[in-house]
């Protein structure tokens, strides 16, 4: 999946303006005052925390100080250990061995980490990754074929697929070749007939909860079950392989596959981070030249910069393009590939900005918001690889679960967002008779269409969202930590925040709600098309910045006003100041 960034321009705003409902936490005095004497921590960080389910002092600490070694054994992963025997065993007897991956970041790291640590410690090794248009996703019949034909393998891993491809993995046991599935999505019933079959959906009541990490946290994980079966069994060159040299691919795949950053997420994530900052892969490091990244490299960093550049790949041409930077050992060609991901990330960028606007175009003059209690839109001249990212920006915009469907060899394939209250893979299995395909979760979901099924899609999911979704529902709620004055948003206070990072799904970035402000200066507009709007605010003795991004023909804050922001520090030209990133606002009370 990938994120829009903030400074990316997607059109004018729709014929309607969406409010948000404003749900401010109610404050527990006493635990707020508990942390801040136990952890010596502010006020506003212990706040944030108890937010997040971290009221316990223990529970905070581990929080704040995430460790490697509270890492639960790899081995407690339903099938793993049937995973690192048969991976042994094609070791033993110099067998090929591929790993068929995936196309998005998560896809394209698991497999370089699975290339890079089986490749050091002894295998043969190779990989493949489908195209989005001629394969589609997964163990396809036609990747599968091309990758049987390009590798020959022995043993296949099936990284961040196969958890639902039961024929094509019958087919392939039947054969002679031994399938291992490495994911995380939902399994089939009947499940997959693989050899191994990892993957934490499969957990009993009882087990250890992994059934939040990405593949490429996996792919960790089966290395290091691998690197202890080796050390045990006395094998050269295990004991002195280091898996934490890999964490920096675990924290790219992490943070772009949007998990819930909690739990062995947070440990990963956050060590993966501080892996990248001193990463030695060249194509690691030409990457965070070519975005124009500088140190420390955080989590805005890879969902924003890194994350789209390595899925433009995928989106536009070949994945393995992506691939081949990963795994690069020479400085030059990791120059020229992490230059041309970065020109097809601008490529993508102008895609995905012409195809919003078509859909804008059409919204204005047709949305009726009485009436559309879903979007959905298609034109077989739409590429597929950027639906996904245009029905993200129509849903934020509208507020409506939205499908938005490029052009396939059979007619149309799409993407889905929804919004709270509405599942939107319950929803697809009402409109069998309307796809040809369809899967995905509640909140993110695809489907494919024949070329007559469009109209009839649109009005049958329309029909669903209207029957299960109340007017309430269609505004977007704004969670905010806390009100607190302009006056205690000091420099300190703010700065204590950053100890929650990497914040993302299940951690979010802290927001407050700022009241009874004014403006201190008229507006000012930035940006290539003076799309943002930076405003001085003030409550009559403390000034500070804040910035509405894609601003343009929105209503600006005047007279007296509550600002919904996120604050933090912002550092331009060696200077950290106080920023505040405005959500919503309102005429104060």
């Amino acid at each position: 999946m990938e994120r829009e960034a903030p400074g990316e321009k997607g059109g004018p705003r729709q014929a309607i303006e969406v409010k948000h409902i404003w749900n401010i936490q109610k404050l527990n005095t006493d635990q707020v005052t508990n942390l801040t004497s136990e952890l010596r921590i502010s006020p506003l960080l212990a706040t944030a925390l108890i937010n997040r389910g971290f009221s316990d002092v223990d529970a905070a600490q581990s929080f704040l100080q995430p460790k490697l070694a509270n890492l639960s054994p790899p081995e407690a992963i339903p099938g793993m250990n049937a995973a690192v025997a048969r991976l042994l065993q094609a070791r033993a007897n110099k067998q090929k061995v591929v790993v068929f991956g995936d196309y998005d970041v998560d896809g394209v790291t698991s497999t370089t980490l699975l290339l890079d640590c089986l490749g050091r410690l002894g295998w043969n090794i190779a990989g493949y990754l489908p195209d989005r248009v001629d394969d589609g996703y997964g163990l396809t019949d036609n990747g599968v074929a091309t990758c049987r034909s390009q590798h020959q393998p022995d043993c296949l891993i099936a990284a961040d697929c196969g958890s639902t491809s039961h024929q094509i993995i019958h087919q392939l046991q039947q054969d002679g070749i031994d399938v291992i599935v490495l994911d995380h999505h939902q399994v089939s019933d009947p499940v997959p007939p693989a050899c191994a079959l990892v993957n934490p959906q499969l957990a009993g009541p009882d087990d250890p909860d992994f059934r939040e990490l990405c593949t490429a946290g996996l792919a960790f994980k089966l290395v290091h079950a691998i690197v202890k079966s080796g050390r045990e069994a006395g094998l050269d060159g295990f004991d002195a392989f280091d898996i934490r040299d890999t964490l920096d691919l675990v924290a790219l795949g992490t943070i772009a596959d949007l998990v819930p950053l909690t739990g062995e997420n947070r440990i990963l994530a956050l060590k993966g981070l501080q892996q990248l900052g001193r990463s030695q892969r060249p194509g690691i490091q030409a990457l965070v030249k070519a975005a124009g990244i500088k140190p420390p490299v955080d989590s805005f960093a890879v969902g924003f910069q890194l994350g789209p550049r390595l899925n433009a790949a995928g989106r536009l041409d070949s994945a393995m393009d992506a691939l081949d930077l990963l795994c690069a050992e020479d400085d030059g060609i990791a120059t020229e590939l992490a230059d041309k991901l970065d020109r097809r990330n601008r490529d993508r960028q102008r895609i995905q900005k012409d195809i919003t606007q078509q859909v804008l175009d059409e919204l204005e003059t047709q949305f009726d918001p009485d009436r559309d209690y879903a979007i959905i839109r298609g034109d077989t001249g739409w590429n597929i690889g950027v639906v996904g990212i245009v029905a993200s920006k129509i849903q934020k915009e509208f507020y409506r679960p939205t499908f938005i469907f490029g052009g396939s060899p059979d007619g149309f394939r799409g993407s889905g967002r929804s919004i709270d209250g509405f599942d939107l893979a319950a929803a697809l299995r009402e409109c069998d008779d309307h796809c040809l395909k369809a899967g995905g979760h509640a909140m993110a979901a695809g489907a494919s269409l024949g070329p007559d099924q469009l109209d009839g899609f649109r009005t049958r999911l329309n029909e669903i969202a209207r029957a299960e979704l109340a007017t309430a529902t269609l505004m977007p709620t704004l969670n905010l930590d806390a009100s607190v004055p302009l006056r205690e948003l000091n420099f300190q206070a703010v700065q204590s925040l950053e100890q929650l990072q990497p914040t993302g799904r299940g951690i979010h970035s802290v927001q407050l709600a700022v009241p009874q402000l004014e403006l201190d200066a008229p507006v000012r507009w930035m940006g290539q098309d003076n799309q943002h709007a930076k405003l001085a605010v003030t409550d009559g003795s403390t000034t500070t910045e804040a910035v509405f991004w894609n601003a343009a023909n929105k209503p600006m804050p005047e007279g007296r006003f509550d600002l919904a922001v996120e604050p933090s520090i912002n550092t331009w030209r060696g200077r950290r100041t106080i920023q505040l990133k405005i959500l919503d606002w309102r005429q104060a009370g």
